[in-house]
């Protein structure tokens, strides 16, 4: 698979490191839902399912599905915890699509916000971490 991605090529091994650099910012927010719901495991399995994808480990298919089922655990919440599920919801998909990735980084950011209404900068502090982990084959 060869494609063009915001001027550049997305080959497999590109769309690969995509899936676990959003893998790493959906973790990176993870414990946000799982202080609620500590028992639900969909969000972290997402999470492992992108990086399965990403190393061949299962089929597209059983990740993006695993991205719905995160997806799922996040739609009673509110706040915080909701953004951090869908957070790896879209981690997962990025196996189906590899703009998923900007989808995992932006609901971080979002749940990063929420759980700091009162801190302005909290949503740009994750953003500058999402970045600093970004894969320097991927800049």
């Amino acid at each position: 698979m060869v494609t063009t991605r915001r001027g550049g090529l997305l080959t497999d091994a590109v769309h690969h490191l995509l899936a676990l650099w959003a893998a790493e910012c959906a973790e990176h927010v993870l414990p946000l839902f799982e202080t609620e719901r500590p028992m639900d495991t969909r969000p972290r399995d997402a999470i492992s399912a992108a990086r399965a994808w990403a190393t061949g480990e299962i089929r597209m298919m059983d990740a993006r599905a695993a991205g719905g089922h995160a997806m799922g655990a996040a739609r009673p919440l509110r706040g915080a915890s909701r953004f951090a599920a869908y957070s790896a919801g879209q981690a997962a998909c990025v196996a189906h699509v590899a703009e998923h990735d900007l989808g995992a980084a932006a609901y971080a950011i979002k749940a990063a916000q929420a759980a700091e209404p009162d801190n302005p900068g909290a949503g740009r502090l994750e953003r500058d971490w999402q970045r600093a982990h970004l894969p320097q084959r991927i800049r």
